[in-house]
């Protein structure tokens, strides 16, 4: 099951990778959005319940360019007699795109198999690790776009907070997922830059998602 220390082993570098995908919005425990379930690649133990199965996909950084926010304000305006403008403000919805240029396929030439209490796999680091950071690479990104033709969720590690200080525990939310937001696809396309000799090749990948 996906805890705080499974999230931690499961990041390369001292920030967790940008962007991970779930089934569920998750648990917040002390601050820090966790998923609920196992990861897609996980060592699942014997008898596991299948509804806990592949819940959550972390996505990797490997040449991923810069994720796009656009905000869309919903809103009812007019102006009355005397000319001002009046605004019935209803909500504000998010698109979210971004882009990875020659991905590799696979994150790993095998299951990863992380391990369920540590998320560490044991082919990390090695020749059978093929994205930088061991996140989702293109087959894996294109089974979840397959799989999910209705909404799920989206969390995010950035920094959008203003103030940094003990107070908001600011420093704490740079090193986890601190928004998580509920998706559509809006738009997804791949393309098979280059096919490696290897047991992967190099992908480029576009993705566009809605706020429910």
């Amino acid at each position: 099951m996906a805890t705080a220390a499974y999230l931690t082993g499961r990041k390369r570098y001292q920030r967790p990778q940008a962007v991970l995908w779930s089934d569920n919005a998750g648990t917040l425990t002390s601050g820090l959005y966790v998923p609920n379930g196992y990861e897609v690649g996980a060592d699942v133990p014997d008898g596991t319940d299948p509804d806990l199965i592949d819940q959550f996909l972390i996505l990797s950084d490997h040449n991923r360019g810069e994720i796009s926010f656009t905000p869309q304000r919903i809103e009812q305006r007019q102006r009355t007699i005397n000319g001002r403008m009046r605004s019935y403000h209803i909500a504000d919805k998010m698109t979210v795109s971004w882009s990875w240029s020659l991905l590799p396929s696979r994150a790993f030439f095998q299951n990863a198999e992380f391990d369920p209490a540590t998320g560490v796999s044991p082919y990390q680091n090695y020749v059978q690790e093929f994205t930088a950071d061991g996140g989702a690479g293109g087959v894996e990104i294109l089974d979840w776009y397959n799989s999910h033709p209705g909404p799920f969720w989206m969390y995010l590690a950035y920094d959008k907070y203003s103030n940094f200080g003990d107070d908001n525990n600011a420093f704490t939310h740079l090193g986890q997922y601190n928004e998580i937001i509920q998706v559509y696809f809006a738009d997804f396309n791949y393309s098979v830059v280059k096919r490696g000799g290897n047991n992967f090749d190099l992908w480029n990948i576009s993705v566009t998602l809605e706020e429910v």
